[in-house]
């Protein structure tokens, strides 16, 4: 399960955080493998800037799934800052935390600067501060003048996310395990997964490639209702291209009349991986993707006004996936 603790216009983020702490217990509950909450600033449907400060939350509230990032910017920090972090979730809650890093901002530039103090970097340096943070989980060695304490010797385990092909070739030279985010930019999905295999070098962390497909899932007890509330994510996304962002909306009865063709067609693009409907349906899509992927886990996003709604489909996803 992918979670950004959405805001609704009725709520805060406080409300957007209780209510991520009771959905990752229903998770576990269900049998869900991960929970990952992902870094955004910066938008105000979004709560879960302070990725592993959340993450410490989540994990605290459960006892055996896994919980983690999917992802951090790294650009954002400082490599000893995020192995200190990560080193002290793994020491806290050993055996259940994912380090997924990304390379983009997260945010928009003036964000961007706001956290970096420049903009002197676009992401170029990030297999430098990448090598840079894996060194930091390495044991330490005699006269090491910066040690990650805790961090160092722990194995967290780090995933490489992407919307398009770098972290894909990168994660396969490293041999590393590979996270794409269908869930809001699929068109290069299939060819990143296709360059990951094919140029995949085995490791000491894997021995063969292990992708993640990131996509967004509703399930309803009928097409009719899943479309319904899949209206909520629709509009959220015509918002942020228009420039907009906001609390996630209500659902509506249809999107007829709220956007122009071609914003229909942007956030056609932008949602493709998706799917909606009753559980039959919702079957016979996820075997789709599948089959045209090859990936190896797909992680759920269901950004739902109704939390109770929410927490259905997760539910109605484990038992028809079971």
């Amino acid at each position: 399960m992918l979670d950004l603790s959405p805001i609704l216009p009725a709520g805060g983020a406080a409300d957007a955080l209780r209510r991520s702490v009771e959905l990752v217990g229903h998770a576990e509950r269900l049998g869900f493998r991960r929970y990952w909450v992902a870094e955004h600033h910066n938008i105000p449907g979004v709560a879960s800037a302070a990725t592993a400060v959340l993450i410490g939350r989540l994990a605290a509230a459960t006892s055996t799934i896994r919980v983690g990032a999917g992802g951090i910017m790294l650009p954002n920090h400082a490599p000893l800052a995020v192995a200190e972090q990560f080193g002290t979730l793994e020491a806290l809650f050993p055996g259940r935390i994912d380090l997924g890093l990304g390379r983009a901002p997260g945010g928009d530039p003036a964000t961007a600067r706001a956290l970096r103090r420049t903009l002197g970097t676009r992401g170029e340096d990030f297999p430098e501060l990448l090598d840079e943070l894996r060194g930091f989980f390495c044991e330490a060695v005699p006269g090491q003048p910066v040690r990650a304490i805790p961090g160092e010797g722990l194995r967290v385990p780090i995933w490489l996310l992407s919307s398009s092909g770098f972290s894909a070739r990168l994660a396969a030279r490293l041999g590393l395990p590979f996270g794409f985010a269908g869930q809001f930019a699929p068109q290069a999905m299939e060819a990143s997964f296709a360059l990951y295999r094919r140029e995949f070098v085995p490791s000491a962390d894997l021995a063969e490639p292990y992708a993640l497909a990131g996509i967004n899932v509703i399930v309803a007890p009928t097409d009719d209702e899943a479309r319904f509330l899949a209206t909520s994510h629709q509009q959220s996304f015509l918002n942020l291209i228009r420039g907009r962002p906001g609390p996630l909306p209500p659902p509506v009865e249809s999107m007829d009349g709220l956007w122009s063709l071609d914003e229909e067609r942007m956030v056609g693009d932008m949602l493709a991986a998706t799917v909606v409907g009753g559980p039959e349906t919702v079957r016979r899509g996820l075997v789709s993707l599948l089959e045209r992927t090859g990936a190896n886990e797909l992680m759920a996003n269901a950004a739902i006004h109704d939390h109770a709604a929410r927490v259905r489909s997760y539910a109605l996803l484990a038992e028809l996936w079971s």
